[in-house]
């Protein structure tokens, strides 16, 4: 099994919105809807293996603790991005052997970016053995 999207809501008309922050800030590709599912409005976007299907919803209400998790390979540089956007950045540090922050679009759905931790130290329970000296007679 693999997943294949993530869907959020959007309020009617949020295409626009959607676009600037999705297409414009995270830099995804929009993807072209099929045209029966043109229809019902919302849009989909792409970058790399992540694909993110925006839906309508009349009476929406952001997701402010459901989120998609998603890896990058440079956490600090789009931490940099989003606030050069004046987007909000989160800071996380309690999920083990990555680093995170949260986000949100500008519709108010919750965003998690990840990036694991490389080449980390493990950590030692004990002290290094130091070479003694050699006992004098």
């Amino acid at each position: 099994m693999r997943l294949h999207h993530v869907q959020l809501a959007i309020p009617p008309g949020g295409e626009g919105v959607a676009r600037g922050f999705y297409g414009g800030v995270l830099g995804m590709a929009e993807v072209a809807k099929p045209a029966e599912l043109a229809k019902r409005g919302g849009c989909w976007f792409r970058r790399g293996e992540w694909e993110l299907h925006l839906g309508v919803e009349r009476d929406f209400v952001a997701a402010r603790k459901a989120h998609p998790g998603v890896v990058v390979d440079d956490l600090d540089a789009l931490a940099r991005r989003l606030g050069a956007a004046a987007r909000p950045v989160t800071w996380d540090g309690d999920f083990p052997g990555h680093r995170r922050f949260y986000s949100q679009d500008d519709h108010g759905n919750r965003l998690e970016f990840l990036e694991p931790i490389r080449d980390e130290e493990p950590v030692k329970d004990e002290e290094p053995v130091k070479d003694e000296e050699p006992i004098k007679d």
